[in-house]
């Protein structure tokens, strides 16, 4: 995980931001946000809030007093120590792209995900020590049965990586069957009471409504004080008005009042405000990514999230709306992914891998956007200003009109003075095409393999008794849920 150090980029004056606040104010005391969950408005009538039919109106006072609970660091664990992952107010955690339906392997081109495809997506996070967590679902895994495809993907995720994991939040079987794995793997639900083995992201059903499985998914991440993440998901034209303040005041009222049942459920249980706004095209209806209305999402979500004193997630890892991997992939990507630097993101999910508006798992497009994550962590690294640093002998030695190639001072640092890309090239033509002439979509394709080969010279390690047990536990479960 990268400590973000830098200044943080505020485009909202204080008044812009009491807007929002009056916005989202308005939204969940005068409109309400719809909890198809009985618990979840039985928990707010005790609480004294006004409940009509399945329709909540907040007291935003309440609200805001019970996101006062929400821890600002704690640590999601791994069965490797030397990957755990610290949450915090500078920390950025970088995640995978997450549950494309599809997969583009650079061969076939583009079709249905499977196993096979979600293990050489996991190798690549494994091997690529940029990548925290590969969360869940990295891909979806549709040549496996619909109600048990979670455990296999649970167990894939133990058996080809040693990094901190996701939950299956997308149903409450499969965030029982997470924890349970995860209670294996890291020695009882005790060690899960103290720090997060899991984290899920519970996604509002935007406009205004959380729904059935994702709240009972978030009443079992929440009573296991395990992470969770409430993200809405607001495409303007769409699930939100065609207007940024309204988008971020939904997105606001809609993450607070999650954030507020979390800890409703459990006080002090790890929680982050996810952010997604975007467009959608007003001639097609299509979804628009990584143009700049999300870039100012993400910027202002920052800001919101630091006032309210949470961490945030951002709505931009590598986002872009390109069915191809191409200079728009590139852009939009970029446009996303900066942001989330330049505004400080706890948490970013779709780091790499996303095309044609997340419909799509590339592996060309996780080693280019793996080169641009790289080059924005190599970017927001401070440099270290020093009187060595000012290379006063050089200049010495090399005098008037020069050059630098070999000086002593360049001959000691040539190695590690700059950035070096692996899948960008400084070559010039007559290399370039002595090397094939790749472009930098079939360089990106040729890394992801070179990933592949790097991951079976080192896999990590899983105690056979362990995979055993794991094993056997999904066996039993896949019988249990009918498959």
């Amino acid at each position: 995980m990268f400590v973000n150090k830098t200044p943080r980029f505020e485009p909202l004056s204080e008044d812009a931001l009491d807007t929002i606040d009056r916005g989202w104010k308005r939204l969940v005391s005068e409109v309400g946000i719809k909890f198809v969950h009985e618990p979840s408005l039985e928990l707010f009538r005790r609480e004294g809030q006004r409940v009509e039919d399945e329709v909540v109106f907040f007291d935003p006072e309440w609200i805001l007093e019970k996101i006062k609970t929400t821890p600002t660091e704690f640590r999601l664990i791994s069965r490797n120590p030397d990957k755990n992952v610290q949450f915090g107010r500078d920390n950025m955690v970088f995640c995978t792209g997450q549950s494309m339906p599809f997969c583009d392997d650079g061969v076939t081109g583009r079709r249905d995900g499977t196993l096979a495809d979600a293990v050489k997506l996991l190798r690549a996070a494994q091997m690529t020590p940029e990548i925290d967590t590969p969360g869940y679902p990295i891909i979806e895994v549709n040549d496996k049965a619909i109600d048990s495809r979670h455990l296999d993907l649970q167990l894939a995720m133990y058996e080809n990586t040693d990094l901190a994991v996701g939950a299956a939040q997308i149903h409450l079987n499969g965030v029982i069957d997470s924890i349970a794995m995860a209670e294996m793997v890291l020695g009882g639900p005790e060690v899960l009471e103290k720090d997060a083995a899991v984290f899920g992201t519970i996604n509002a059903n935007s406009p205004l409504m959380f729904d059935t499985r994702m709240l009972e998914s978030l009443w079992m991440l929440a009573e296991r004080n395990q992470i969770v993440n409430i993200t809405p998901f607001i495409m303007m034209g769409a699930m939100g008005p065609v207007s940024v303040p309204a988008a971020l005041a939904q997105q606001t009222a809609e993450s607070l009042a999650g954030i507020a049942l979390v800890q409703a459920i459990r006080p002090g249980c790890p929680a982050v405000m996810g952010s997604f706004v975007s467009n959608t095209d007003m001639k097609s209806g299509s979804p628009g990514f990584g143009g700049p209305e999300a870039a100012l999402g993400i910027l202002a979500t920052g800001q919101i999230a630091r006032r309210h004193n949470v961490l945030w997630r951002s709505g931009g890892g590598g986002l872009n709306a390109s069915p191809a991997v191409d200079g728009q992939s590139a852009f939009e990507s970029l446009n996303t992914m900066a942001q989330s630097f330049l505004a400080g993101a706890n948490l970013q999910l779709h780091t790499t891998g996303w095309l044609e508006g997340g419909l799509v798992h590339s592996f060309a497009k996780v080693a280019m956007d793996t080169e641009m994550l790289r080059n924005l962590i190599a970017e927001f690294t401070p440099i270290e200003w020093t009187d060595e640093n000012l290379a006063f002998d050089a200049h010495v030695e090399v005098g008037h009109a020069g050059h630098f190639f070999g000086a002593a001072h360049t001959l000691e640092n040539f190695r590690d003075c700059f950035y070096r890309p692996t899948v960008w090239t400084t070559d010039n033509y007559s290399a370039w095409q002595k090397k094939g002439g790749k472009n930098a979509t079939e360089r990106a394709l040729d890394e992801f393999n070179r990933l592949q080969e790097a991951w079976e010279e080192n896999p990590p390690t899983l105690d056979p008794d362990l995979h055993a047990e794991l094993k056997a536990y999904v066996d039993r479960r896949r019988t249990e849920l009918g498959d």
